[in-house]
């Protein structure tokens, strides 16, 4: 007997272990010992040994139960005194249940598809019993397992009220995925066992999951965590519904209600989850119930009051969703919400202000996206009045009502965007904390799906960019990694986008002063540039560049007091751009970046002949009229023969801006003439340089639009000469059918362009040379009357030299101070002609090869010969020009310097003078008077002139050298054209 009463107790305790709640501090084990988990002496380490511990012996106990219940029952059916009796029976009770204690196991898994599996199993083995249950009659259930709890639930099976109280109990556990499957199996068994009342429910998550005086740390976690699972597994399971539809006067509702909000302000990390359930229940009730018993649940109004006061993002989430639901104003979201609601009035600026507490405390929950921000960029920029802003505005054309309503939609949304822009991202985030401009990058790419490409410089604002670049710059900041992320997500959402590729480019090096690639050390701007594939995007790109050149909607921001500061700090660390960007200043920078963009945006296009001729000629048409012209009468003139009006910048154009457009033009020419091919001359209307020089021509004829400079009488007859022949050989080339005659007209034609903009370019310098090269053509090319300008021809007799070798003469005079594209023409007319080259000409260029630059201090008084001579003339520029021209560009002296040392290059007495400074320059200093020291000061002034000197004459040599690889090059050509020659 003796044994008996000790198996009847160790049953007893098994059954008490199982039944009770989580292990706590103070609870005896079965070995009678007292252990204190959490104990304010144990170390954090020690204390999650314990805890382990004691979940193994919560494990093993169980086992024990199940054996000891096994062997319980069999020695029962062996004996029959009738204390024994009624604990048989309750262990038959058990066993008929057939709850397979695996399945509690099973639910805690990391494995979703196990956790469903085991939460249907729990319900079909729940049901079976309930079932059972009710067939046999309460009264025949046998005894309690735990018959000194009143937990309320008297119709259900003593299997179905264990398995409650485990599932309880168990989403309080943080083993694993536990709270996940527990919470499951609660969800399923409230939603499928109408038996189980919702108050008693309610009240045994309370007492199962209280919070006592004695807990610390994460046994408070784990039973407020728990008890927000419970609460979220009833959210889900819709009983609420159930039983407001069932009884409109349920208090159930705003009981379950207010303990949510309760359970929202005992901790922070409970705030959001808490909402997130309510927000589940608010989605399955119906609007009379919101309205009845949600709004009006002890406690809600208080805590949508005191939101804006400490910050409470979630209460704004909350009160955003149930008034959408709602769709009717209420007073309860007052201190929240616009009263009456309109997202014009959410949207100003006085209400963004007072809610921006709410929304810094939304970067808790990083790098997660609070659910504040969606539903906030669902008003802003809802889905059907922005996915195709120029759609819904050509179909609002139809009926001019719903035109005037679709503009002001479209006009309301930007103007809420720029106050969200302005008092949400720049004024309360990017002015903040790293974490508040780590979610300001996170909110914008929310945007990107709806954002218009008409907001994109909205978005992109002159602080943002200035933002991202300072954070850019630096590679070891805690925020470089967001924002390169941010900017990668920006290149990928403008890709196969031409509005928004546009866009983008233009907002980046607006607001950076065209700096962006620069400043970030980055190639952003550069490969965007290079992602245009279609002439829309290419049309709409140029068309953008020409308004920001012209200032058109170019009011560059002016920056607040901080954003200076931000540009300012943007700036530490540049070497290479900053001199030049303190010299011109962002406005110029970014007028050079227009320039040089135009012919960038060309070299990466694919398209077709056609669709590229029309974009060179927009961009044609810019250069000339920005490089080469000017309007007397204001800053548009109108064309009624090209029927276009053309716009020049209101602030005069620079001499620099001036030359890069010169330059630019010339490249573009060098291109399209590269790009037409030798056979091009038979589909005109893609000549660019044939349709430059008309349009050159027309321009000219407009009385109020003339060149930006005067020519001299020279260059303007030598204009006025290569205009006529150009025009001459271009109606030559459209009778003749394709073929080598044809190739040199197209050859000569782009070599005489080239030197009209060389001529309008640097003036007084090629007039000599474009006479000589007319003279050429007309001899090539001769016609009865060489175009009124026979007069200067009639000096034409037997002993003048040879066409080629005049144009070979010519050809070398131009190499040694022409641009590439120059260079590219005189290499073509060379290719073609060159089967025509005398043995003087070749000679002529064999000579230069061989030339060699000999100093000024030993020229011979006189030449060899007279073709020594020639060679000197042809080399002039390199020798005395630019020698004098690099000697110039001494780093560190003064103009005096470069004008001293100009005047005494190559003077023979100034070479004297510079001997005797040096015979006695190996005198002390020591003792010196004033006169003495200025004696000194001019001698040190000498000494860096010979300094400069001897670097122009070595600048001298670099030049005479990349004058015969040019020479050297034509000679190439004529090998090449010309193989069996030698």
């Amino acid at each position: 007997m003796g044994s008996k009463k000790r198996d009847s107790s160790a049953v007893a305790e098994v059954d008490g272990r199982i039944d009770g709640a989580v292990e706590v501090e103070g609870r005896e084990d079965n070995r009678g010992e007292s252990v204190s988990v959490l104990s304010s002496s144990v170390k954090p380490m020690e204390r999650r040994k314990k805890r382990k511990q004691l979940d193994k012996e919560k494990h093993m106990a169980s086992s024990e139960k199940r054996e000891v219940q096994h062997v319980r029952v069999m020695d029962e059916g062996r004996k029959a005194e009738a204390p024994q009796v009624s604990l048989g029976s309750l262990m038959s009770n058990v066993i008929q249940t057939q709850l397979h204690m695996s399945v509690f196991t099973d639910l805690a898994s990391a494995d979703s598809l196990r956790r469903q599996a085991a939460a249907k199993t729990l319900v079909m083995e729940l049901e079976g019993a309930q079932n059972e249950y009710e067939k046999r009659g309460a009264g025949e259930a046998g005894l309690l397992l735990e018959a000194e709890k009143n937990d309320g639930l008297n119709n259900c099976a003593r299997s179905l009220v264990y398995a409650i109280r485990r599932l309880i109990r168990g989403v309080s556990s943080s083993r694993e995925c536990a709270r996940q499957g527990f919470a499951l199996g609660l969800t399923l068994l409230v939603s499928k066992f109408p038996c189980i009342k919702l108050d008693s429910l309610l009240k045994l998550i309370t007492d199962l999951l209280e919070v006592s005086s004695s807990m610390k740390g994460q046994e408070v976690r784990d039973c407020l965590l728990g008890r927000l699972f419970a609460y979220g597994a009833i959210a889900r399971s819709g009983r609420m519904t159930h039983e407001w539809v069932s009884d409109e006067r349920t208090p159930y509702v705003k009981e379950f209600t207010s303990l949510l909000i309760s359970l929202s302000t005992k901790k922070r990390y409970l705030r959001e989850p808490a909402v997130a359930v309510v927000l589940e229940m608010v989605e399955k009730l119906p609007v009379e119930a919101l309205l009845s018993q949600v709004l009006e649940a002890p406690g809600m109004h208080e805590w949508f009051q005191e939101a804006v006061n400490i910050g409470n993002p979630d209460a704004l989430l909350l009160a955003l969703k149930m008034r959408q639901k709602i769709s009717k104003d209420n007073e309860a979201f007052s201190k929240l919400l616009p009263y009456p609601f309109s997202s014009e009035k959410f949207f100003a600026k006085n209400h963004l202000t007072s809610l921006v507490p709410c929304f810094k405390e939304s970067t808790f929950c990083q790098p997660r996206v609070h659910g504040i921000w969606p539903v906030l960029i669902d008003i802003l920029l809802p889905t059907m009045g922005i996915q195709d802003e120029d759609a819904v505005i050509s179909m609002a054309t139809s009926k001019k009502h719903k035109k005037s309503r679709k503009c002001n939609s479209v006009e309301e949304i930007v103007k809420n965007l720029r106050s969200f822009s302005e008092i949400v991202i720049e004024g309360s985030l990017l002015m903040s904390s790293h974490d508040r401009k780590h979610l300001a990058f996170d909110v914008l790419l929310l945007f990107l799906p709806r954002l218009p490409a008409s907001c994109v410089q909205i978005a992109l604002s002159h602080k943002l960019v200035h933002g991202l670049m300072d954070i850019l710059s630096t590679k070891d900041t805690w925020l470089y990694k967001a924002a390169h992320h941010f900017l990668m997500e920006i290149v990928n959402w403008v890709r196969n986008d031409d509005d928004r590729l546009v866009a983008v480019i233009f907002a980046l090096q607006k607001h950076s002063g065209g700096r962006f690639d620069t400043i970030t050390q980055t190639k952003t701007v550069r490969d965007l540039l290079g992602s245009f594939n279609t002439e829309k995007g290419c049309m709409l790109f140029v068309q953008n560049l020409v308004d920001m050149f012209l200032d058109e909607g170019n009011e560059v921001d002016e920056p607040s007091d901080q954003s200076q500061t931000t540009d300012e700090n943007s700036e530490m660390g540049l070497v290479e751009d900053k001199d030049s960007a303190s010299a011109m200043g962002s406005h110029d920078i970014l007028n050079s970046w227009v320039i040089d963009s135009l012919i960038h945006v060309l070299k990466n296009m694919k398209l077709n002949q056609e669709a590229e001729f029309r974009v060179q000629k927009q961009i044609m048409k810019f250069l000339a009229v920005q490089g080469l012209f000017s309007a007397s009468l204001g800053t548009e003139v109108t064309s009624f023969e090209l029927q276009e009006k053309f716009r020049w910048p209101k602030a005069a154009t620079s001499s620099a801006f001036r030359q890069m457009c010169i330059e630019q033009l010339q490249l573009l020419l060098s291109n399209a003439q590269k790009g037409e091919g030798p056979s091009s001359n038979a589909v005109e209307p893609t000549d660019l340089g044939s349709y430059f020089m008309r349009f050159l021509s027309t321009l000219c004829n407009i009385p109020s639009v003339s060149f930006y400079r005067n020519l001299s009488n020279e260059d303007d007859k030598a204009f006025k000469k290569l205009l006529a022949t150009e025009t001459r050989l271009a109606l030559e080339e459209r009778n003749m059918g394709p073929g080598i005659v044809a190739n040199k007209l197209h050859a000569l034609r782009y070599l005489l362009i080239q030197l009209v903009l060389q001529l309008l370019l640097r003036p007084g310098e090629f007039h000599e040379a474009a006479s000589e090269l007319v003279i050429c053509c007309n001899k090539a090319f001769p016609c009865p009357d060489p175009l009124g300008f026979s007069e200067d021809d009639d000096d034409s007799s037997d002993d003048e030299p040879k066409m080629m070798d005049v144009l070979v003469d010519t050809m070398l005079s131009l190499l040694p101070q022409s641009s590439a594209p120059m260079r590219t023409a005189i290499e073509q007319v060379f290719k073609y002609f060159c089967g025509l080259i005398t043995n003087a000409g070749l000679l002529r260029m064999l000579r230069v090869i061989k030339k060699d630059l000999k100093p000024a201090r030993h020229q011979a008084i006189s030449s060899d010969d007279d073709e020594n001579e020639d060679d000197a003339d042809v080399l002039d520029i390199d020798e005395t020009g630019d020698a004098d021209e690099v000697g110039a560009i001494g780093v560190g002296e003064s103009d005096e310097e470069v004008d001293d040392s100009d005047a005494g290059a190559g003077n023979e007495s100034g070479n004297e003078s510079d001997e005797e400074i040096h015979e006695g320059s190996d005198d002390s200093d020591g003792g010196m008077d004033d006169d003495a020291m200025f004696r000194m000061d001019s001698y040190l002034a000498q000494m860096c002139r010979e300094r400069k000197n001897q670097g122009g004459s070595e600048s001298a040599h670099s030049q005479l050298v990349l004058f015969k690889l040019r020479v050297l090059s034509l000679l190439e050509i004529f090998l090449h054209e010309n193989p069996g020659m030698f």
